[in-house]
């Protein structure tokens, strides 16, 4: 029996189709983009009131959030696996690229936190909005999705204003980063998801 050969015309064609189901499985995963972008909001402007308006000494325990959404996340993403028919080699990459971003983060953080330094806490922000970068831009180039491309810039140059501000008022760029990064791409490729579903 012979194999069929594809054109380079078919081939461009298969591609396209498996970037467009990828991008339709992500959309829907806009769901977590959501989920990360708000608790990391809400937590660091609750965060910056604690500290800027009350003088909170334990201010940074409004993270402790996180842990909820972790644990959400676990649970969201193991039922989606036992109902996910086919994987394809892009939600592959993509799943990769935030994997390397998670660990990358508790690294980073451990590191900071353990430094010589007292005043480690100053630089944590602006690592960390550097790092938000990085997987949402390669999110972006790999899905075809501008926003996300412009989300990941955009927290690269929050990254570099951060050094210019105290601390208080780098929580607030943390939260603006999640809304240009997180929250505005994660509504378009919801409404995107649902658009090709209609």
């Amino acid at each position: 029996m012979q194999e069929k050969e594809f054109s380079p015309e078919q081939s461009l064609h298969v591609i396209q189709s498996m970037i467009e189901k990828a991008r339709n499985q992500f959309s829907e995963n806009g769901h977590l983009y959501l989920l990360w972008g708000w608790v990391v909001f809400v937590c660091s402007v609750a965060q910056f009131t604690l500290l800027k308006f009350f003088q909170y000494e334990k201010h940074y325990m409004v993270w402790m959030l996180t842990w909820l959404a972790v644990i959400y996340q676990f649970i969201y993403l193991a039922k989606r696996k036992r109902k996910e028919k086919v994987k394809t080699y892009t939600d592959s990459i993509v799943s990769f690229v935030w994997l390397t971003f998670v660990v990358t983060m508790i690294l980073m953080g451990f590191i900071i936190a353990n430094g010589q330094s007292p005043e480690y806490y100053k630089l944590i922000n602006s690592v960390f909005l550097a790092l938000y970068a990085i997987p949402t831009f390669l999110s972006g180039i790999i899905l075809r999705f501008r926003p996300l491309i412009i989300g990941g810039i955009s927290c690269w140059g929050l990254a570099v204003l951060s050094n210019f501000m105290p601390y208080d008022y780098q929580l607030l760029l943390l939260s603006l980063a999640m809304v240009i990064a997180w929250i505005i791409p994660g509504y378009l490729l919801r409404a995107k998801y649902k658009e090709q579903k209609s």
